[in-house]
């Protein structure tokens, strides 16, 4: 009987930390998602106004975000995924007043690492704008671009760093606001001078993007407005928790900055992994291109841009949920870990994997199912290849997210070694296989090395994390399965409605294609629906809360 309290006491938390896991993903789910669709959304008149250089525009717009993203992971990715971490490490010990001094240590330090990034994005974007290596050539259409964009890194790290403190309280909300006004403050600058320079002065295709990079900045600006807003209305209670610290540990600043540091290199490596991938095509995949199919820069631009920006773009709205749950898990791991609770670990590890599948699976196949439909509106009528290129990109999506959630979960366990090892394995795989595919799939092959070189990493660390806290695989499996099965039939469902609409109305009219989009996403979010919640799948997964989703639909 002794043991019986403690045992509730375990359940309790267990309970918990599943309900912060659901809770968190909703909010940065809802904030990621949302920004990322106002984020596709501006493509459609952008692109409208872009006129016949668009595919150009796109090309030139991929390759500054491709570098650009690489320096916002090293000077703003890294730190504030080691600040959750810890904050949530020292809240979990009652150390609030520790997890606070960590936050005004790395704001410094963020401070200082954007100013160095953008002072090397400035001044080195002639070589990064090196398109072959061989022979030094130089787009010099990306040099203005790179420019623009360094400016956005003299904020964006504070702005990361703040999110990250939040999240270590596993509040969620901060970042998921601050993110949708980030977008919306973007969005609005680069339509506006988008339209003014391509419309209303005719001007070029180049000044017109160049501004459009130069959003960042200003989106930058919008959503550290938001976070500042809520640190201040929460100042009071910090200030509160802070004098109630248990004050039982005692680092020196040296040792704050030490362990910042220290935790920031695994997340800036791993948070670069996707961004690897993608600057690895970017130099490669123009000269490996050319080696094999005889086209002019125009031709390269846009198969580029089909697969590096066109797709790219669209599924990144879907991998944003995985996204969502990495941020949502570190913080939970970490604690679970700080208080050795490795059931609970155990559990976390399943929860996040299950929710994850539930929500990424049908999302990618229902995608896949619309890509027809979904890439006319966004970039006009479009041959086949571009459609296929974002079906084939939309599974490759899942195991790119898998990666995301994966990776935040060995990090959250401390495994940061690990996975560093098994992303550098993974990317050697990619960098094998690229010329091959390139050469027997042209503009699939670079995502067919990636996938390759992702799915090894994953496995990788599955079975890491099997072999270490022997989560629940049975479950996993039996669970995914089903998973799999009713996102099948959703996608039969809804490729019919897409095909029997096509034969109705015009699928390559932009204004038509809201019939298929419409029908298809209701045909395919009330199927997977009734299938999961006939079966009580969503039950085991989303926990007591789907019985409002129940009655709502009237599913018994």
């Amino acid at each position: 009987m002794a043991k019986q309290p403690a045992t509730t006491e375990n359940k309790q938390s267990q309970i918990d930390a599943h309900g912060s896991l659901i809770k968190g993903s909703a909010w940065i789910t809802a904030g990621s998602v949302f920004s990322r669709v106002l984020g596709a959304l501006y493509i459609i008149p952008w692109t409208i106004w872009m006129g016949a250089d668009f595919q150009s525009g796109n090309a030139i717009f991929s390759k500054g975000y491709n570098v650009y993203s690489l320096f916002l992971v090293i000077s703003a990715a890294g730190i504030p995924g080691a600040i959750s971490k810890q904050v949530a490490h020292y809240n979990s010990l009652n150390e609030y007043a520790l997890g606070q001094r960590l936050y005004r240590q790395g704001l410094k330090i963020m401070a200082l690492f954007g100013f160095i990034g953008a002072v090397v994005l400035f001044f080195g974007a002639p070589i990064f704008s090196v398109v072959d290596i061989a022979t030094w050539k130089i787009d010099t259409r990306t040099i203005p671009l790179y420019r623009a964009l360094s400016f956005a890194l003299l904020v964006i790290p504070v702005m990361s760093i703040t999110r990250g403190f939040f999240q270590g309280y596993n509040e969620m909300a901060p970042s998921a606001l601050s993110q949708f006004f980030e977008q919306l403050g973007r969005v609005i600058y680069m339509l506006l001078a988008t339209f003014l320079i391509m419309r209303v002065q005719h001007g070029n295709y180049v000044s017109a993007v160049t501004q459009s990079t130069f959003a960042a900045f200003i989106g930058a600006l919008c959503g550290i407005a938001v976070l500042v807003w809520y640190y201040m209305r929460r100042k009071p209670e910090l200030d509160d928790l802070a004098a109630g610290s248990a004050n039982a540990v005692d680092i020196s600043t040296g040792e704050i900055i030490r362990q910042i540091i220290h935790q920031a290199i695994p997340f800036i490596i791993l948070d670069s992994g996707i961004t690897f991938f993608q600057i690895f095509d970017q130099y490669s995949f123009y000269p490996m291109m050319a080696s094999v199919v005889n086209a002019t820069q125009t031709q390269l631009d846009n198969y580029f841009a089909i697969f590096n920006f066109n797709a790219q773009k669209l599924v990144m709205i879907i991998i944003s949920l995985a996204t969502a749950l990495s941020l949502t898990v570190v913080p939970l791991l970490s604690g679970a870990h700080a208080q050795k609770d490795f059931k609970g670990i155990r559990k976390q590890i399943n929860d996040a994997l299950e929710l994850f599948l539930f929500v990424m699976v049908p999302a990618a196949f229902g995608l896949s199912a619309l890509a027809k439909p979904v890439y006319t509106l966004f970039y006009g009528a479009n041959p086949d290849l571009d459609t296929y290129v974002l079906q084939f990109y939309c599974y490759l999506a899942i195991f790119l997210g898998l990666f995301t959630v994966l990776a935040a979960i060995l990090q959250g366990l401390y495994m940061n070694k690990k996975a560093i090892i098994y992303l550098l394995v993974g990317f050697a795989v990619k960098a094998v296989m690229q010329y091959p595919m390139i050469a027997l799939f042209k503009v699939f092959g670079p995502m067919i090395a990636t996938c390759l070189g992702i799915v090894v990493t994953c496995g990788l660390m599955l079975r890491a994390l099997d072999k270490l806290y022997g989560f629940n695989t049975g479950r996993l499996l039996r669970r995914s399965f089903g998973i799999v099965i009713f996102s099948t039939i959703m996608l039969i469902a809804v490729t019919i409605v897409v095909k029997i609409i096509a034969v109705l109305i015009d699928p390559n009219v932009r204004t038509y294609t809201i019939f298929p989009l419409g029908l298809g996403v209701i045909t395919g979010v009330w199927i997977y629906a009734l299938l999961t919640l006939k079966t009580k799948l969503a039950d085991r997964i989303l926990g007591p809360r789907v019985d409002i989703l129940r009655r709502i639909l009237k599913i018994k």
